[in-house]
C-alpha cells in the first residue's frame, strides 16, 4: 500500500476513534444526568410514601375518634375530613404511578 493510502486510512481511523470518544462522553454525561434524576425521584417517592403513611395514620385515628360516639354533627365533620384525606391519598397515589 502506498503512503497516500496509509495516510487516508489513518485519518479515517482517527476520525472514527474521535467519533467513538464523543459518543462515549455523551453516554457518560447522560448516565450522570439519569443517575441524578433517579436520586431525585427516589427522594420524592420517599416523601410521598411518608405522606401516605401519615394520612393512613390520620385515617385510623379518625375512625377511632368516630367510633367513640359523638353527636351527628361531629360525626359528619369527621366523615368530611376522612373524605378529604382519601382524596389527598388518591392524588399521592396518582403522582406515584406517573
Amino acid at each position: 500500500m502506498n503512503q497516500d493510502g496509509l495516510h487516508t486510512e489513518l485519518n479515517a481511523l482517527e476520525r472514527k476513534v474521535q467519533l467513538l470518544l464523543n459518543e462515549y462522553q455523551n453516554a457518560k454525561n447522560e448516565l450522570n444526568i439519569l443517575k441524578s434524576e433517579n436520586q431525585e425521584l427516589k427522594s420524592v417517592l420517599k416523601q410521598k410514601d411518608e405522606r401516605i403513611k401519615d394520612f393512613q395514620n390520620q385515617d385510623k385515628i379518625s375512625k377511632i375518634v368516630g367510633s367513640i360516639g359523638k353527636s351527628e354533627e361531629e360525626t359528619s365533620e369527621m366523615r368530611g375530613k376522612i373524605d378529604e384525606y382519601i382524596k389527598e391519598i388518591d392524588k399521592c397515589i396518582l403522582h406515584l404511578t406517573r
